[in-house]
């Protein structure tokens, strides 16, 4: 049984009446609050004060802890608020003589003098530095480093955000290094300092023998980094302006509005992926994040105030899932994000041809600028602040594993999960029927949702009209809403890189919208559920009257279908060929098929 498991049986033998367990459980968690305490206070005195009123709290409200698994979170947080408001009531810190902290866990060598006294030293030298730091810097020190706490955790049981307890820690650490180097210690001696520490607080040399700080545990990402450093409004620009040196590119400007639905309406949009920025009233936030490689997903964060309610509200659109938060309620929809005027997205690494015909068709301009490459994967951050004023920053690099890219959702958050079957399992498979110029449609294929299942459950088509079976079907003209964006901005971009003209059409009443497009020859009109976000319908002509409709409908239960949608090999898979959008039209010109 793990250490944690003690504790949670414990806990619970002891609010069931066992006394036995109680005396257990109180002596475990003695020893372990004690190192807690004295890592922040360091001074025995204050230490044993705040031990004994924890205790005496945990006694007379252990019955009152509703999940025991939460019993060692819930007595540090107990004994921090002690640490805290002690801190509170005083207008200076207790000093400590360096010689009461007695020499745990550091390795004993009593036949060399001269190595005796420079350990000594190096002790003397840590915890001075140690005890110049605010208490709070010291906290998070102890909840990252000791505690082994991730920063959604600590940003939780310290109360602010997930990348406000990063920018915490990078500014702990930055005052940590500084304190070494005024006595004499290096910039390497940061790592060195926090694993001498944790071995010379720890109770036993059993412990210290554990403590160990890795550099991914020191990690706070490059946008906490960065964003701790851009501390004013000049500083952003200048740190903007670095950035696009460095990184030869610029990243884009865009504003959000959003409706009951919690759809965001996006004006000179632009997308970027997530960094992570404490959303005060009137700040919105935009991160767009684009795995290495050309056929990654997008993936993107939004974070936006509401001016006029004080509260604020969260999109999250992984490889998983597509998330929004409002308030304490978590929403896992269908769809991706849409904008609610309608426009397309545009992205940082759209070409400046694509972005100048979305211009020319919408009839408005857009700011953003071109990213060439990212080929290392590629990081794009956008804010605005109440006044309207902009700070944005492009990065290459991967942040695909960085935690501070997804949300640590709130523990006691409420889940509303708006998914149907189908989008719940991440993919599905679906049937064509229809005609074309007369002769019958028949078809299947399969389709992914979500980026993560898409490598397994791979998007196929195989078609057959009247009797020729067509095999070099595009899933571009099909929408895809695996790669991160909903499926009426996969058509329409599809058809803006080959300037094909199009209008988008939305009834509200029946959440079913209509992108129309209008290629030189014909008429394309794709109908799209918003909601489901797939496309149900497609009808096409061209100028001579050939005409043809494809209806598509999606399989929500597949337990039964045996071999009916056997995937064809995948050597031999749909590939997108050059005509991309107008396959339909080459279709119904019998220009595809053997």
């Amino acid at each position: 049984m793990s250490g944690e498991d003690i504790y949670i049986e414990l806990v619970k033998r002891a609010q069931l009446g066992d006394k036995e367990s109680l005396n257990r459980l109180a002596e475990l968690a003695r020893g372990r609050l004690y190192t807690y305490v004295y890592r922040l206070t360091l001074t025995h005195e204050l230490t044993q004060d705040i031990l004994q009123e924890s205790m005496l709290e945990m006694f007379k409200f252990l019955n009152k802890l509703e999940k025991a698994e939460g019993f060692w979170p819930w007595l540090r947080r107990i004994a921090a608020n002690k640490v805290r408001n002690y801190y509170g009531r005083k207008q200076h810190r207790k000093t400590v003589s360096l010689s009461e902290i007695e020499d745990k866990g550091l390795p004993k060598n009593s036949q060399e003098g001269v190595a005796d006294l420079i350990r000594q030293e190096l002790k003397q030298t840590i915890l001075g530095a140690m005890q110049q730091l605010k208490p709070r810097h010291r906290h998070i020190l102890v909840l990252r480093c000791y505690e082994q706490m991730k920063y959604s955790e600590i940003g939780e049981e310290m109360g602010c955000s997930e990348f406000g307890a990063r920018r915490l820690f990078y500014r702990a650490k930055k005052s940590l290094a500084k304190q070494l180097a005024r006595r004499g210690l290096g910039k390497g001696s940061l790592m060195v300092a926090l694993v001498l520490f944790g071995k010379m607080t720890a109770t036993s040399e059993a412990s210290a023998a554990n403590i160990t700080v890795t550099a991914a545990t020191v990690k706070v990402g490059a946008m906490a980094s960065l964003a701790t450093m851009a501390t004013s409004k000049t500083a952003i620009v200048s740190l903007t302006a670095g950035a696009v040196v460095a990184a030869g590119t610029v990243a884009m400007v865009s504003r959000t509005n959003k409706n009951e639905a919690g759809q965001i309406t996006k004006s000179n949009s632009i997308l970027s992926i997530p960094s992570q920025i404490e959303v005060n009233k009137g700040i919105e936030e935009h991160w767009y994040y684009y795995p290495p490689g050309t056929s990654g997903a997008v993936m993107m964060r939004v974070q936006a105030a509401n001016e006029n309610r004080g509260s604020y509200c969260q999109w999250l659109q992984n490889d998983q899932a597509n998330y929004y938060k409002r308030n304490d309620t978590i929403y896992i929809n269908n769809y991706r994000m849409w904008a609610n005027d309608l426009s397309v997205q545009r992205l940082p690494t759209d070409s400046p041809d694509l972005i100048e015909f979305l211009s020319l068709v919408e009839g408005k301009s857009d700011r953003m600028k071109y990213v060439p490459s990212y080929d290392n994967g590629l990081l794009v951050v956008v804010n605005r602040g109440q006044n309207n004023n902009h700070s944005q920053l492009t990065l290459h690099y991967d942040v695909s594993d960085e935690e501070y890219f997804r949300y640590k959702w709130p523990a006691g958050a409420r889940v509303v999960d708006n998914r149907d079957v189908m989008h719940k399992r991440g993919w599905t498979y679906f049937n064509i029927t229809g005609r074309i110029n007369g002769r019958e449609v028949q078809g299947k294929g399969r389709i992914p949702f979500v980026y993560a299942v898409s490598g397994r459950h791979w998007p196929w088509v195989v078609l057959k009209v009247g009797e020729k079976i067509v095999n070099e079907v595009s899933f571009v003209g099909l929408g895809r809403p695996w790669m991160g964006l909903h499926t009426i901005d996969t058509v329409r971009r599809d058809a803006a890189r080959m300037h094909i003209l199009f209008e988008t059409k939305y009834n509200k009443r029946s959440g079913r919208a209509e992108v129309i497009l209008k290629p030189e020859d014909g008429q394309i009109v794709y109908t799209v559920n918003m909601e489901k976000d797939v496309i149900e319908r497609i009808t096409f002509s061209t100028s001579d009257g050939r005409e043809g409709e494809l209806v598509l409908s999606y399989l929500q239960e597949i337990g039964d279908i045996g071999n009916e949608f056997a995937e064809p090999g995948r050597q031999t898979s749909i590939r997108e060929r050059g005509e991309g959008i107008l396959w339909l039209v080459h279709l119904m010109e019998g220009e595809l098929g053997q």
